[in-house]
């Protein structure tokens, strides 16, 4: 791709679209109470999905852009545990009794910091208050470095499905520079307890734009990431926003990639992971063909949500935990950010929503169009909108940065009908930018 649209469309502040409104634009007044007026709208027959996360880890990764803490300490954990689980009886005196389980994610932080007896308690509540059957998804995400055998042992006992390993980078140089040392060798570890325990999904995670990252170093980690063979490879392009996560003033900037090393890394891992035989799927994620995120894309059934690309077409989600985002049929909510502020509300009585956004009719429109375009690179922006009762002419007319984009020949648009080329998928979160009202506009 040319280095002048690169510097014109690879803008850092761009949204990375998983939802829509993004929660840059949620606001207080949607609250504990509005909260809870929506929960007890759900349907009791229509499954969900539930998101609880873990706010601890026991070392801080510089590059992180999740709200986590340091602990070495099990008593704050359980301490934290006595307040989510508590979270869960507010949630579930709201909802339907038994609500179907579709999906449940562990997310962080380090899910797997959780004591063993304690992550099985935990399921056994879980288990009380949502009707969980044999197709339910239970995932959990986990930090190489301090994964032990019991631990694997306890999320087979626990029913888990799959597991997601943090890698993000296999050289020490790099690894040196974000405050994340981890081994080949702790990783295959990971990989083989899981497998023995029956968790055959594994995905993983790896970044590009770090600092000291070559071509070489990007392409080197997904070979070896290969010879592991997990089912997902999730390659996301480090966020560098310092001003907004402290613990990234640590990392050298004059040792990061620019916009077009970024590309560059970008373009080398996925050829990579496709002559491998995987799948890409949407800006950042592959699969080997026979994974559910594949098949979801062959069907047109891909989604976006909080966590990425997923399968699971559950139009709620439930989110536990210090900033764990919710997704329910009147809108987005988000709980507190900092876990002191959110067990505090906990422990009053209420639930810990701190902002949300109630959804219009437009959000929704609009919405559609950018997880098709994030998902698909491409979108029927005519057929949405007379779906949704909007006439597309003024609506695509309004969008006034697509003309610029088919001008740069990253798109091309026939009666209401996107296609991003394959050659510019990096980009694609600018051409959703186009049906964002809310942004604030960037000049290009």
């Amino acid at each position: 791709m040319q280095t002048s649209l690169l510097n014109k469309y690879c803008d850092a502040r761009l949204p990375w679209y998983t939802i829509y409104p993004t929660v840059a634009d949620f606001s207080a007044a949607v609250g504990a109470t509005t909260c809870e007026a929506w929960l007890r709208r759900l349907p009791p027959d229509e499954s969900v999905s539930v998101y609880l996360h873990v706010p601890f880890c026991r070392s801080i990764c510089w590059y992180c852009g999740f709200p986590t803490s340091l602990t070495h300490s099990e008593r704050s954990i359980r301490n934290y545990l006595l307040t989510v689980r508590e979270e869960i009886r507010l949630v579930t005196e709201q909802t339907p009794h038994g609500l179907p389980m579709s999906d449940l994610h562990f997310g962080g932080g380090t899910p797997t910091t959780i004591p063993p007896a304690d992550f099985l308690a935990l399921m056994e509540l879980l288990r009380r208050c949502f009707a969980f059957s044999k197709s339910t998804a239970l995932a959990v995400e986990i930090d190489p470095r301090t994964f032990t055998a019991e631990m694997a042992e306890t999320l087979g006992v626990a029913g888990v499905s799959r597991a997601s390993i943090g890698v993000q980078s296999f050289d020490p140089v790099v690894q040196r520079a974000v405050n994340r040392l981890q081994s080949e060798a702790q990783v295959a570890f990971v990989v083989e307890r899981l497998r023995q325990h029956e968790i055959s999904r594994i995905n993983f995670d790896l970044l590009f734009g770090l600092p000291h990252q070559t071509v070489q170093s990007c392409v080197n980690s997904a070979q070896t990431a290969l010879t592991m063979r997990p089912d997902r490879l999730a390659v996301f392009g480090y966020a560098h926003v310092p001003s907004y996560m402290k613990r990234q003033r640590q990392i050298d900037e004059a040792a990061l990639p620019d916009n077009v090393a970024r590309a560059e890394q970008a373009a080398a891992m996925a050829d990579t992971l496709v002559s491998a035989g995987y799948r890409q799927i949407g800006l950042d994620h592959f699969a080997l063909p026979d994974d559910e995120l594949a098949h979801a894309q062959k069907t047109g059934r891909l989604r976006r949500n909080s966590l990425g690309y997923s399968a699971d077409t559950c139009k709620t989600v439930i989110g536990l935990g210090p900033s764990a985002i919710g997704r329910l049929r009147d809108g987005y909510v988000q709980n507190e950010t900092a876990t002191s502020s959110y067990c505090r509300q906990i422990s009053t009585g209420h639930l810990a929503t701190l902002k949300g956004h109630c959804l219009t009719a437009e959000d929704r429109l609009r919405a559609e169009i950018i997880e098709r375009l994030m998902c698909d690179l491409q979108a029927d922006v005519a057929a949405i909108c007379v779906a949704h009762g909007f006439d597309p002419i003024p609506f695509l007319d309004s969008a006034d940065r697509l003309e610029a984009l088919a001008e740069d020949g990253i798109l091309d648009i026939q009666q209401g009908f996107i296609r991003v080329k394959q050659k510019h998928r990096f980009v694609i979160r600018a051409v959703a930018a186009a049906f964002d009202a809310h942004l604030d506009r960037i000049p290009y």
